[in-house]
């Protein structure tokens, strides 16, 4: 049947409303509820302040929320990770792998635990770049790397090594604790270096991170590391629920110990029952199709089991 564009246009406008009526009519009576006739897979939510706590601490060092700002900076973050669903659902995920091999680390060298975090924040779990060069997990610029133990070469980049980045991004925290007496400034260094820190201090004359007046990055840097924590440790009351089976299990590997050079990596990785995607995958800190091994060295590969 022809209609003219008014009558359609009448006719779409009162069918709008009637829809729109029932949606209203359907969530005012059972607020939370999905409404009549959508179906139950349709994510229907409501969008809820996450709460702030009343009293937090980032490694034992109480946050001091009688300062000005405080809350409201942290209050920020938590709002920001927690409606920031597909990355923060990935750290979940990301994290059922990588915190296993990061925690004993940490232990070991007498981190807290809370450190795990500065990872995710720093690169969510993933081998990144940074648009200024920094790259892994810790994010290490090529400059400063070799100052903790970390090879950078045109084959080589250690960065990506995750256990040994870990034990380098430990001593430079260590350090900064030393210096500076706070976690919370240690970590402020992480994001923009020791000198800046120190600079800002003196320059301020305060004593505290929750004080200092900082760069847009450095100054939220502290508090999304308090919100992934407050998130990694009640997921349910941030609107998290994660089946076990969806995350990612930690990968099962097998260490070969390489003593001479490699040509070609894809041969070497066929050669061990694997492929070239495998070896990367798992060694990420190999950056070419060969490796150079010097005389009366040895070089530990992982692969799948």
């Amino acid at each position: 049947m022809h209609m003219n564009r008014t009558h359609l246009g009448l006719t779409f406008k009162m069918t709008f409303l009637v829809v729109a009526g029932v949606l209203l009519t359907a969530s005012v009576s059972n607020p939370g509820a999905p409404p009549e006739g959508v179906d139950e897979p349709v994510l229907w939510t409501q969008n809820k302040a996450p709460k702030v706590p009343s009293e937090d601490d980032l490694a034992g060092e109480r946050v001091p929320f009688e300062y000005f700002g405080v809350r409201e900076q942290l209050d920020r973050e938590m709002v920001v990770n927690t409606y920031h669903h597909s990355s923060t659902m990935l750290y979940f995920k990301r994290a059922s792998r990588w915190f296993p091999v990061i925690e004993p680390i940490l232990a070991e060298k007498g981190l807290p635990d809370d450190f795990k975090y500065l990872a995710i924040i720093e690169s969510g779990l993933s081998q990144v770049v940074s648009p200024a060069g920094a790259a892994g997990f810790w994010q290490f610029m090529k400059g400063t790397a070799p100052q903790y133990g970390l090879r950078v070469t045109r084959e080589v980049d250690e960065r990506y090594h995750v256990e040994k980045a870990t034990y380098a991004a430990c001593d430079y925290l260590l350090e900064a604790k030393e210096e500076f007496g706070s976690w919370a400034l240690a970590a402020a260094s992480y994001n923009m270096g020791k000198a800046g820190v120190r600079r800002d201090l003196e320059a301020q004359g305060v004593d505290t991170y929750w004080e200092l007046h900082l760069n847009s990055e450095t100054a939220r840097y502290v508090y999304r590391l308090l919100a992934i924590k407050a998130i990694f440790e009640d997921p349910e009351s941030f609107g998290f629920s994660i089946q076990p089976e969806a995350l990612y299990a930690p990968y099962e590997t097998r260490m070969v110990w390489v003593k001479s050079s490699i040509d070609d990596l894809s041969g070497f990785a066929l050669e061990q029952g694997a492929n070239l995607k495998a070896l990367k995958t798992l060694n990420p800190w190999l950056r070419s199709g060969q490796l150079t091994v010097a005389a009366n060295d040895s070089i530990a590969i992982e692969l799948p089991v």
